[in-house]
């Protein structure tokens, strides 16, 4: 029992009996709260795990990023999905957009996830669906850090190219696209129509039929409208 209530109890100028066992059964409470917690606000201990980030930066550098990596260009656009100039075009422009793609040092002086690291876990969750803590062994990134990424990356690449590829076409735009369509032996195509499956891994089960087709699985059919680059 705390010492403030020790005393209360003990102080003889207490008017009277009564009233010590008011309080006597408040800091009786009050003790069982403090020793066994208050339930759902209970606060849980984050545990920490020390997951050496820097190799993680290295070895991602090495495999892909130096002058003769480990991984070709070819491996490169199979795995990343975009050519190899195209993701340090992407990084680039959103570490001028966003300083959290920029490799920092927190609080405790300790060297934080490159650009490299955080769009590598971004491109992989969002190319193979791949869950967030899959790339912990290989990125050496945490769960919650990951999701976190996905989210500061497709907010910053809807602001950053939103305005000049997520615009609505012109008369001059549609002139064009089907110009060079004719000349690619595609007349009056205007765009290439391209889909593919997400997998819903929560998918409830009265929904199951309506979103399972050849892949045998609960899926959500992505689909994409690809043209020349609009001028």
């Amino acid at each position: 029992m705390s010492n403030f209530f020790k005393h209360l109890l003990n102080d003889s100028s207490s008017p009277d009996e009564e009233e010590k066992n008011t309080w006597f059964a408040a800091a009786i409470e009050f003790e069982r709260q403090n020793s066994q917690g208050t339930g759902s606000g209970d606060r849980i201990s984050r545990q920490y795990r020390y997951r050496d980030r820097v190799s993680g930066h290295s070895r991602l550098l090495n495999d892909y990023f130096i002058e003769h990596p480990v991984y070709d260009e070819t491996l490169f656009r199979r795995r990343f999905r975009l050519s190899w100039p195209l993701f340090l075009r992407i990084l680039h422009m959103l570490q001028q957009h966003n300083d959290y793609f920029m490799q920092r040092r927190n609080a405790a002086n300790t060297i934080g996830l490159s650009g490299e690291q955080k769009m590598t876990a971004a491109l992989r969750m969002l190319a193979y669906g791949m869950s967030a803590d899959s790339l912990d062994e290989y990125v050496r990134i945490g769960e919650s850090t990951t999701i976190e990424c996905v989210k500061q990356f497709c907010q910053g690449v809807v602001e950053i190219f939103g305005p000049e590829y997520l615009r609505s076409l012109k008369a001059a735009d549609i002139s064009r696209l089907l110009r060079k369509a004719n000349q690619r032996g595609f007349p009056g195509m205007l765009d290439s129509l391209d889909c593919m499956h997400w997998t819903w891994k929560n998918c409830p089960a009265a929904y199951h039929g309506m979103y399972i087709g050849h892949v045998h699985r609960s899926t959500i059919v992505l689909e994409v409208v690809a043209s020349y680059c609009i001028e």
